[in-house]
């Protein structure tokens, strides 16, 4: 099991500690809705430091991501991110990432702490161009400040005017007394706020200092268990749960990130699929009555027949629903549509609604 840089700060904060794609990681520190709700109204910090980043460069960098990804990366300019993922040769997900663009020749490609290996294999599977890949994942830190009150809350460890970065891009800045850090406006909550990248010898002053400038503003650290349920009400995928290997990105949803005016990994099948129409669909459903659906759950029609599963379930904190996604045929996923899910031996009715769950306030 490794440990993050900060793994033993948290265990002295009093986190729960928990084995995580291969790291010890913090899923609580004080409960799941108080974090929830601290990041929904306030501000919180999680560290995502398990998270994989490889380092693309050279003449040919930008061909092999446009060969291995779906979204097209020659539309972004520097200091811009983008949602992306990365095709398998069977019409599945290999993973879904963030590509951001430091220079001309110059892409951090941010993974799946689960699938850093996987990863890896593949895009150098396919780098038939000779781009210069560095996997840094072992040496790089991560930290997601989120929340309404983070751009007031950080101000002050900055010169960058954080208002100014505008979702999903980013600024190479100081930050907390380090030169050269990441500030990206990309997170995983719908709350807003930074992900900022820094070596993992400067972690801890950046740590500190982040709790230290946010005090005023109720900062407070945030585990992996509120994580889940933040990016859940705004129906943000998984990897592993909403989609995997099996899953197309047509099926997922994913349709606006796969783009078909470039060729890439099995883009021929999945055109054909987009043309002829996928067979089920990834939707959002709200419980109509009292329950928690559970990832694994199945969705059954009104006789009791096996028609779908949940990939993805929860208690809404903010929202006092059960909500979640799953699979169901392509027929049912208009939104309004009736679907039941089996929580133990009752059928419990749900409907069809549009993401996100969580409206802002």
């Amino acid at each position: 099991m490794k440990d993050t840089a900060l793994s033993k700060i948290h265990e002295a904060l009093g986190a729960k500690m928990v084995p995580f794609a291969g790291y010890n990681m913090p899923v609580s520190y004080e409960g799941v809705n108080a974090e929830h709700e601290t990041v929904r109204n306030d501000v919180g910090v999680f560290d995502v430091s398990h998270m994989g980043e490889f380092l693309v460069t050279g003449p040919n960098a930008l061909a092999l991501i446009q060969h291995v990804t779906t979204n097209d990366a020659s539309k972004l300019v520097d200091g811009q991110a983008q949602y992306s993922c990365f095709p398998n040769e069977d019409g599945g997900v290999v993973d879904d990432l963030i590509i951001y663009r430091l220079a001309a020749e110059k892409y951090l490609l941010v993974v799946n702490a689960s699938n850093i290996e996987k990863d890896w294999k593949h895009i150098n599977k396919h780098n038939h161009v000779g781009a210069e890949l560095r996997d840094l994942s072992e040496d790089y830190s991560l930290l997601a400040i989120q929340g309404p009150k983070a751009i007031e809350a950080m101000q002050s460890l900055t010169s960058e005017d954080l208002s100014a970065i505008k979702f999903y891009t980013f600024k190479v800045s100081d930050f907390a007394g380090i030169d050269n850090v990441i500030i990206s406006a990309t997170g995983y909550t719908g709350s807003g706020g930074f992900e900022i990248y820094c070596k993992n010898e400067e972690v801890a002053q950046v740590w500190e200092k982040v709790l230290a400038a946010g005090a005023d503003f109720g900062i407070k650290p945030i585990g992996l268990a509120a994580r889940d349920t933040l990016r859940l009400e705004m129906g943000y995928c998984l990897y592993g749960n909403d989609i995997d290997d099996t899953t197309s990105p047509l099926e997922a949803g994913l349709g606006w990130i796969t783009k078909f005016t470039k060729d890439f990994v099995n883009s021929e099948n999945l055109k054909k699929q987009k043309e002829s129409g996928v067979e089920r669909s990834l939707v959002a459903f709200e419980l109509d009555e009292r329950g928690i659906p559970r990832q694994g759950y199945d969705i059954v029609d009104n006789d009791g027949n096996k028609i779908g599963n949940v990939t993805s379930g929860t208690m809404s904190p903010s929202m006092g629903t059960g909500i979640g996604l799953g699979y169901v045929p392509v027929a049912l996923k208009s939104v309004g549509s009736k679907i039941n899910i089996q929580i133990r031996k009752k059928a419990v009715p749900a409907t069809v609604v549009k993401l996100p769950f969580y409206k802002k306030k």
